[in-house]
């Protein structure tokens, strides 16, 4: 079998597209295989579907296709425009690349699924191609894919906020806690941001009375967004939010207390782990730390936070009887932070006791969050909110890119 005959087969070439030439630079690692038809083919209106209509004139192209061994393989090829009798004068639809790319479509699907696990730059460096090219690649399929994604089924939405990049800029993601995959990104962390999900959840072939249950933080911003937008929803706030609020109270008067308590000084992540995840050497210091004769603040203020912890396992009839018992205790407590911090549980008391119905929580948005950041580390950082946001859809938006194979 010649050459050309084998790299037709390998290349999947339906007629009129045949192999005529190939050629390799060794000097250059390069191969060139040369495509092209016969003299008078008659191709298919790419618009209308018109078929026979004749060729008009031609211009020659090149695509970058998978490597040839350890060197790189492109396809040569002279593009014919047709003429058709209802369109005009159009470019025809080719078998191996999508219009207005350099790449075939095979090296664009070998791109695709590198970003899933490599940051684009070192794909570039890997390949040789400007990461600018890169990025169009993966911008094309997650729009050409989020136009054809479904979210008829959404139910149970997480909302949460990530940093894009140092300083006070952040995106929002919205997460479908079913299906855990993300459906929306957008710029920002406040009220709008509900409004513009809820424009491309019905993009989407969804309904806004069809979520049932919201999760999210105490930001009043998505407060104030799911109340104007989703208001039949039932909002539950994240009870890992709930804890960290907490934790932040406990530190603020163990903070206070050390500067006449000075045995507290380098204690702060003893106070905001639970017992049982203490080394051993940290359960000593707090045995050491608890005795009711030393009369530390923190040490009540840690022992309000345990006793929280305990509505989660109440039993649904008996959470808000028992919430009721710690707002007292908390708000009689003389600790300020800790005061503080239970009025603030007041005032989102029914989203907080929502849980023991929807049983929702960030918990998959967290994790989420977590592979973000990590990807985004990878990258040290992205150059373009932009690119940011489609890296996201990449990796946790679970979409439906219909490469090739």
């Amino acid at each position: 079998m010649r050459d050309t005959e084998l790299l037709q087969v390998a290349l999947g070439l339906a007629p009129p597209w045949t192999v005529v030439s190939c050629r390799f630079d060794a000097e250059k690692r390069r191969l060139d295989i040369g495509l092209d038809f016969p003299r008078g083919s008659r191709f298919p209106c790419p618009s209308c579907g018109q078929g026979d209509c004749p060729v008009h004139d031609t211009e020659p192209k090149s695509w970058r296709h998978l490597n040839f061994f350890q060197h790189e393989a492109h396809l040569v090829a002279r593009v014919p425009r047709i003429r058709c009798t209802r369109c005009g004068v159009l470019q025809v639809a080719l078998p191996w690349a999508r219009p207005g790319s350099g790449f075939t479509l095979l090296f664009e699907a070998f791109i695709m699924i590198l970003a899933q696990a490599m940051p684009v730059k070192r794909i570039a460096a890997l390949l040789g191609e400007h990461d600018t090219r890169l990025w169009r690649v993966l911008e094309h399929y997650v729009d050409r894919a989020r136009e054809q994604a479904d979210h008829s089924g959404l139910r149970q939405l997480g909302v949460d906020e990530t940093a894009s990049k140092r300083g006070h800029n952040y995106v929002s993601l919205f997460v479908d806690l079913e299906q855990a995959r993300t459906v929306f990104v957008t710029e920002g962390k406040d009220a709008s941001t509900l409004e513009r999900f809820k424009a491309d959840l019905l993009d989407h072939g969804g309904r806004a009375e069809a979520v049932e249950e919201i999760c999210c933080d105490l930001s009043p911003a998505f407060i104030s967004g799911v109340e104007a937008q989703f208001p039949q929803a039932r909002l539950t706030f994240d009870k890992f939010h709930v804890m960290k609020l907490l934790n932040t109270a406990v530190d603020n008067v163990r903070r206070q207390e050390q500067r006449e308590r000075p045995e507290l000084k380098h204690t702060r992540y003893l106070w905001l782990k639970n017992p049982e995840r203490l080394s051993a050497r940290q359960r000593s210091t707090l045995e050491t730390l608890c005795p009711r004769s030393l009369n530390l603040k923190t040490v009540k203020a840690y022992r309000i936070r345990l006793a929280f912890q305990e509505l989660w396992e109440q039993p649904p009839a008996l959470a808000e009887p028992f919430l009721k018992k710690w707002y007292f205790w908390a708000t009689h407590s003389r600790l300020e932070p800790i005061k503080q911090c239970a009025k603030t549980i007041k005032k989102h008391w029914q989203g907080i006791l929502n849980w023991f119905q929807s049983l929702v929580n960030n918990g998959i948005l967290e994790g989420i969050n977590s592979i973000i950041q990590a990807a985004k580390a990878r990258a040290r950082g992205y150059r373009t909110i932009k690119n940011f946001i489609t890296m996201i859809y990449l990796i946790s938006g679970k979409l439906d890119f219909r490469l090739p194979t």
